[in-house]
C-alpha cells in the first residue's frame, strides 16, 4: 500500500488556503494571498519560512531562487495567480524539490474558481515509482 507524503501537514496547509481564497477571492495578487497565508501562519504559530532562499540553484547569486514558504522544513509552497499552471510551473517546483532535498511541493493557484492545490512529488527521490520522467504529481 503507498503511502501518502506528508498527509496531516499538507491537508492542514490547504484547508489554510481555502480560508485566504474564500476571504479574498479570485482577482488578487500573488503578494496579497502570501501576505494573508503569512498572517494565517503566525495566527497559529507555524515554523514556515517565507521567501526561503534555495542557494543550490544559483550558489553565486545573493538573491537565488526563492520558494514562496517552506513549512516545518518539510513541505515546499509555491503560490500562484494566473489562469492555469503551466508545464513549467511543475518544473520550477521540481527544481526547486530536488534543490531542497524535500519530498513534497504544493503548487496553490489562486486565479481558479474551485481552488485544487497540486501535490508534486520529487522525482529525485521517487524515480522507482514513476514511469515518466516528467513531474510526478500524485
Amino acid at each position: 500500500m503507498a503511502q501518502i507524503i506528508e498527509k496531516s501537514l499538507c491537508y492542514d496547509i490547504t484547508g489554510l488556503c481555502f480560508k485566504v481564497h474564500k476571504e479574498l477571492g479570485r482577482f488578487c495578487r500573488e503578494i496579497q494571498y502570501a501576505d494573508k497565508l503569512e498572517e494565517l501562519f503566525k495566527v497559529d504559530n507555524w515554523d514556515y519560512q517565507r521567501e526561503y532562499v534555495l542557494k543550490n540553484l544559483a550558489p553565486d547569486s545573493p538573491k537565488g531562487n526563492k520558494v514562496d514558504f517552506v513549512v516545518k522544513f518539510r513541505v515546499l509552497i509555491d503560490l500562484k495567480a494566473k489562469n492555469y499552471i503551466t508545464k513549467e510551473d511543475y518544473i520550477q517546483m521540481q527544481r526547486y524539490l530536488q534543490a531542497s532535498g524535500l519530498e513534497i511541493g504544493l503548487i496553490v493557484n489562486f486565479r481558479e474558481s474551485h481552488l485544487k492545490p497540486k501535490r508534486v512529488l520529487n522525482t529525485r527521490l521517487y524515480a522507482e515509482h514513476s514511469e515518466n520522467s516528467d513531474a510526478f504529481v500524485d
